[in-house]
């Protein structure tokens, strides 16, 4: 008898009955290929003829162990789920914030005449029509199952996939005009996240390339569509979609890079200062800024409102000696450096309209790390790594915070690290001395 009760057809009817430990193995002639099931005789409540479904013996090479996954397996699986739940996330806020769009530009023009949910069909129009049906029994299905939740989801948009969002988009492209400055630009971002869309729908493997693309893209996107207003270089840092559900577990901080290479491809100095309001840094010689941000973007930056303070470690001090050991550098090789950077950093207050906006200093104790707070109107950023015995500040890992801006931020900074590294700024300001 079969699992799903079907009774496997037996053997030769001219051996029927015949002896179950018959040369050959099986009984009534069966082949051998089946006897290790039936020898010795058919069991209790088998028809005789039978063929009986025994399991495997414990230890044999059966079913149970071809589905065992070893640690390698779990792991792979383990990455498959977290690059797909990202990329998840993504796709689920380009959705929605585009569901949004559309609806706010299209329902006020097709509403009035068409009314209800009707509008969408309308918008569709004989192209979409096949989609749009699709949708309105999606929905009812849903409805009779229970699977709306939020009364807000019990509309027509609300079932529009994102390349059908996208259609609608593309079809009335003059209404969207208005808000939005390049067409062709959202387009490529959506057919970037086309290809992640489908590998995560189907859960497919995601590999690290097209997530890193997909994230890019809908960073991209979420600028786009968020109005066109432009916004501080804090502001413009790709979100982590990721954040809010880690918030607890990794505080304020948003990335970790293993050095200030990858940083910098990640996260450009024109990005990281170039709306700033307020910039404070401290560190030995201040290689990001003085290195990768010119002294006419300074100019610009500070006559455009930017208070900036700048806190070096005195070139003079016996902690740069004792750095240069620990680096093999030669004698006087970083003092000079740091008096270079600092002689640009006065050429560039000596350019300004009013240099008090403009303050450098110098301290003298023992470097502890460096670190650049940027805040803009909304929102700030910190760059902070420790000085490693051994590694150079560009070889050294790096962590980017998210902080307040200088108006303030609700997100709750309490446990966070930016107000630590502010802190300790501000102690180590106090005990500084001006550069004149």
């Amino acid at each position: 008898m079969s699992s799903g009760g079907l009774e496997l057809p037996p053997g030769d009817n001219g051996h029927e009955g015949g002896p179950a430990d018959a040369p050959g193995g099986a009984p009534g002639g069966a082949p051998g290929g089946v006897s290790g099931g039936v020898s010795g005789g058919a069991p209790a409540g088998v028809p005789a003829g039978a063929v009986s479904l025994a399991p495997p013996p414990a230890g044999s090479a059966g079913a149970g162990a071809e589905l065992d996954w070893g640690a390698d397996a779990w792991s792979e699986v383990r990455t498959r789920a977290q690059r797909a739940g990202r990329a998840y996330i993504w796709l689920n806020l380009i959705e929605q914030r585009l569901r949004a769009v559309v609806g706010a530009v299209l329902r006020p023009i097709y509403e009035p005449v068409h009314g209800g949910d009707d509008w969408v069909v309308a918008a569709a129009g004989p192209a979409g029509q096949e989609w749009v049906q699709r949708a309105v029994a999606v929905r009812e299905v849903s409805r009779r199952k229970g699977y709306l939740l939020d009364p807000a989801d019990d509309n027509v948009l609300s079932f529009l996939t994102l390349p059908q969002l996208r259609e609608l988009m593309v079809q009335h492209w003059p209404c969207f005009e208005p808000y939005f400055d390049d067409r062709r630009e959202i387009e490529l971002a959506l057919d970037e996240l086309e290809v992640t869309r489908n590998v995560v729908s189907r859960n497919r493997a995601l590999s690290r390339a097209v997530l890193e693309q997909a994230e890019r893209a809908s960073a991209r996107l979420l600028e786009v569509l968020g109005g066109g207003a432009g916004s501080p270089a804090a502001d413009r840092l790709p979100i982590d979609a990721v954040e809010d559900l880690v918030g607890d577990r990794y505080a304020d901080v948003i990335s970790v890079h293993p050095d200030r290479v990858r940083l910098q491809r990640q996260l450009p100095a024109e990005d990281l200062f170039g709306g700033a309001r307020r910039l404070d840094a401290i560190g030995i010689g201040l290689n990001l800024l003085v290195q990768n941000f010119s002294g006419r973007r300074l100019v610009r930056l500070t006559e455009a409102g930017c208070r900036v303070r700048l806190l070096f470690l005195n070139p003079a001090s016996s902690a740069v000696k004792r750095r240069e050991r620990e680096l093999g550098l030669r004698k006087g090789e970083l003092s000079r450096s740091v008096e270079m950077n600092i002689l640009h950093v006065r050429r560039v207050r000596a350019g300004l309209r009013d240099p008090s906006r403009f303050e450098i200093h110098v301290f003298d104790e023992t470097p502890r790390f460096t670190a650049y707070l940027v805040e803009g109107e909304s929102s700030g950023i910190a760059v902070v790594q420790s000085y490693l015995r051994r590694a150079r500040g560009m070889e050294a890992p790096v962590l980017v915070l998210r902080g307040g801006g200088t108006r303030g931020s609700s997100r709750d900074t309490e446990h966070g690290l930016f107000p630590t590294y502010r802190e300790e700024f501000e102690s180590i300001w106090q005990d500084s001395r001006p550069v004149s």
